[in-house]
């Protein structure tokens, strides 16, 4: 059954598959593994980013990478070396991307920022999806896409929780560039077109983003 959505949000020209790895101890959750990514890895020719909600998530950087994962998540909460876990990731030959929990500043991450992919920013608490949209994370949205401006820096900004079709537009208006949806998607009778909504309603927000 996880073959056919993947396959079916592939053909309605989702750019990426986003893969969540829960461990029962950093989030209040457990998902799946090393095996199930390798499996995906398999069964679609969309890039696989992995986002590690996991504890020690320097010890899971190799294996994740050998699976198949084409980006790598950790957040800047589950690790007291960023700088290590981000050189992990590119020594695998993998992008590197770092997540914002809600609560988190952006200033954590600041002296990572030219090295990286990608900034996840959180805008519900990780751990379960179907989740309310937290609208204060808006601002370190904003926040990111300025600094990212200011220092002519190439990262790009994604947003994990409570995306729907009604705040897609304001959502790319404030700088996102990569959507991540769920519930959004695969809780509706037809995900295909779900997923053309919302790259619709993402590309119109896009042309007039100045």
């Amino acid at each position: 059954m996880l073959g056919q959505e993947v396959r079916t949000v592939e053909e309605a020209g989702a750019a990426a598959i986003h893969v969540d790895v829960m461990d029962g101890h950093f989030v209040p959750n457990i998902s799946i593994g090393v095996p199930i990514v390798a499996s995906l890895c398999k069964a679609t020719r969309l890039p696989l980013q992995v986002h590690l909600m996991i504890e020690r998530p320097i010890e899971f950087v190799q294996p994740f990478a050998k699976a198949g994962a084409h980006l790598i998540f950790v957040h800047q909460e589950s690790t007291p070396h960023l700088d290590r876990a981000v050189s992990l990731i590119h020594e695998e030959n993998c992008q590197a991307g770092v997540v914002l929990n809600p609560a988190t500043p952006a200033a954590l991450i600041r002296e990572v920022l030219d090295r990286i992919e990608s900034v996840l920013v959180m805008t519900v608490n990780p751990g379960w999806g179907g989740q309310k949209f937290i609208s204060q994370t808006m601002g370190k949205i904003r926040e990111l896409r300025d600094t990212r401006a200011r220092y002519n820096l190439r990262f790009r900004i994604a947003v994990d929780g409570g995306v729907t079709l009604e705040n897609t537009a304001e959502l790319v208006s404030a700088g996102c560039d990569t959507l991540i949806a769920g519930t959004s998607i695969f809780h509706t009778t037809n995900p295909g077109a779900a997923v053309r909504e919302m790259q619709r309603a993402a590309a119109e927000a896009t042309s007039q983003r100045v």
